[in-house]
């Protein structure tokens, strides 16, 4: 039986890719800051998952399945992937460039915020299922 692979961790791994990526993206909105008719960039994740989860009605409670012949209880979808998405609407000075970077950089530092958030959660995870393995 393989512990890291339910619905939490899954959940939880691609919040950790996601901000990885988000982290590339700032920092590649960061370097071009300067860069004529360069458009950022931004990553949705989030919002993907909740739509999922949500699957356009109210939440759902899901069961967990031991066996195939159990009845599945509520609907368990795939984890979406992390998108990213470019702004082609704005441009913020002459150049074209929708770059602020005063902006980026807040995103970035809160972008480490959220990442540092989802270690701890799963380290913290980790520990529990340790505990309750007696190890």
């Amino acid at each position: 039986m393989d512990l890291l692979s339910g619905a939490s961790f899954q959940k939880l791994q691609g919040a950790l890719d996601a901000a990885s990526m988000r982290q590339r993206v700032f920092a590649n909105n960061i370097a071009n800051v300067d860069t004529p008719n360069y458009k950022r960039s931004d990553v949705a994740f989030e919002e993907l998952l909740t739509q999922e989860m949500n699957n356009g009605t109210a939440a759902q409670l899901s069961g967990f399945r031991t066996d195939a012949r159990h009845i599945p209880i509520g609907a368990s979808g795939p984890i979406p992937g992390a998108q990213v998405l470019t702004d082609e609407t704005s441009a913020i000075n002459n150049s074209r460039n929708n770059v602020d970077i005063d902006k980026e950089m807040s995103l970035l530092a809160e972008n480490q915020l959220r990442y540092n958030l989802f270690i701890q959660q799963l380290n913290h995870d980790v520990k529990m299922m340790r505990t309750g393995m007696g190890k």
